[in-house]
């Protein structure tokens, strides 16, 4: 069952391959629209460095165990077994088409190719144990079904409109599973100050530390873009799930503790984070989209935290002699000149211009007669701009989905410990990665593991799946 994509096309692929009769139950009008949106319609396929510290799970030593047995070099041969041509940029592996459509493609001719049978418009509403008969019975679409085996493959909530609305979340509970709290994540921030749509659409190289309880829990650099509501761009997103699980009410330090605390496993340093179901985590209101939803699958969140601090550095290639040497040079250009037309040239002019208001001076009045303070306090601002996040964007906008099934509750084959012949694949586990081909290499990795456990190869039998 897999209205998602990635994951349930790439096991169907291998459980066919391996010579098992294998159905499809796709919920919407045929299956991996999602993979369409990857990379910008480019499709990231995955990465070169698939390092444990790229991804978050509580339990990274099983994580390292599946990419080593399914990794880059196995991502590669398993697209180009079907044709399709790969390619290196920068670290990513891409179709050297730089096309997503033509990676569906491949994947769904293959599929045919093997005879998997495809239901489409089937969305499943209970999957169970066959206890008199043995396997497992699905029911969706007014239909009954019964398999020797079945794979969980639903995506989590990102981009709940290609069909990975948390449903599979549901069935998994029903089967007794318990869940990681979940949360959007490479997703966009939103600010509680008032000032942004003077800034929206400013785009600059920055660093920015997410600061809790007065220390810094996580760091990243990149192109950040201002909103009319907040703050985007990449190191946005790479922190996204950091900033959602604070609040949620989780520890970020306390690494890979799912329900007890934030699920990331990289160094707060180096950290990464992302959201919530049915809509944005947010701290405005007491309580956050979705509550209900939540507390009727009996997942009831902690109170949110008011705010998150997020601090942006403008110039992180200055050091700090190096910085007050600059500002101490620049003194000199004062001259005649009004503040504004003392500042021009540093930063974009929108930023500049709100910096000179937060510091309590007026663009037109004259350097030389101005608060040396608040001169002082504009410079400072450059490097040290605090901003207050709020929420985020919900999953609409979101590109994965953290928490999920934890690890602790399947095999090594991706089976789980509660019901014989039951699989998981993809976003659905508690596995998540940065932005860069990291979640859509899981999701070969685990749909070629669930998709061989499920064909029962090392038994060498033909299975129904």
């Amino acid at each position: 069952y897999d209205p998602s994509g990635a994951a349930g096309l790439a096991a169907a692929v291998t459980a066919a391959r391996l010579g098992a009769q294998v159905t499809v139950l796709e919920g919407n009008d045929r299956p991996g629209r999602k993979l369409l949106a990857t990379g910008n319609g480019r499709c990231n396929l995955g990465n070169e460095n698939l390092a444990l510290e790229n991804y978050y799970t509580k339990r990274p030593e099983m994580l390292g165990h599946f990419l080593g047995h399914f990794g880059r070099e196995e991502t590669r041969a398993f697209f180009q077994s079907m044709g399709l041509m790969v390619k290196s940029r920068r670290g990513g592996l891409y179709p050297v088409c730089d096309q997503a459509a033509a990676v569906l493609d491949v994947l769904r001719c293959e599929a045919a190719a093997q005879g998997v049978e495809t239901v489409a418009g089937c969305r499943v509403e209970q999957v169970e144990k066959a206890r008199r008969t043995g396997g497992i019975r699905v029911l969706g679409a007014g239909q009954e079904f019964r398999f020797d085996r079945v794979i969980l493959a639903c995506g989590g909530r990102a981009a709940p409109k290609t069909g990975s609305d948390g449903s599979g979340y549901v069935l998994a509970e029903r089967l007794g599973h318990s869940l990681v709290d979940t949360v959007p994540a490479l997703v966009q921030l939103q600010c509680g100050e008032d000032y942004f749509k003077a800034v929206s659409g400013v785009r600059a190289d920055a660093e920015l530390s997410v600061c809790w309880q007065g220390k810094c829990v996580s760091r990243e650099r990149g192109e950040l873009q201002l909103t009319e509501y907040g703050i985007s761009g990449i190191p946005v997103f790479q922190l996204s799930r950091t900033v959602n699980y604070i609040l949620l009410g989780k520890n970020p330090g306390e690494a890979g503790r799912g329900g007890e605390g934030d699920a990331s496993l990289r160094h707060p340093d180096n950290a990464t984070d992302q959201t919530i179901a049915g809509g944005c985590v947010s701290a405005r209101r007491g309580e956050e989209p979705g509550w209900e939803e939540k507390r009727r699958q009996g997942n009831k969140p902690k109170e949110p935290d008011r705010e998150v601090e997020v601090v942006i550095d403008f110039l992180p290639d200055y050091t700090d002699s190096d910085f007050e040497a600059m500002c101490a040079g620049r003194r000199l250009l004062q001259g005649q000149r009004t503040v504004e037309e003392f500042f021009t040239g540093m930063l974009h002019k929108k930023l500049m211009i709100l910096f000179i208001k937060l510091a309590g001076l007026k663009a037109t009045e004259s350097v030389g007669e101005a608060d040396e303070r608040k001169l002082a306090k504009v410079f400072a601002l450059c490097r040290h701009w605090s901003v207050h996040v709020v929420g985020s964007n919900p999953y609409d906008s979101a590109q994965v989905c953290a928490g999920g099934v934890p690890l602790d509750e399947v095999t090594e084959e991706l089976e789980s410990r509660l019901v014989p012949g039951l699989y998981f694949a993809g976003e659905l586990l508690d596995v998540d990665g940065r932005c860069g081909g990291y979640n859509l290499q899981w999701a070969w990795c685990s749909g070629f593991i669930a998709g061989c456990g499920a064909a029962g190869c090392r038994e060498k039998r033909i299975s129904r799946v």
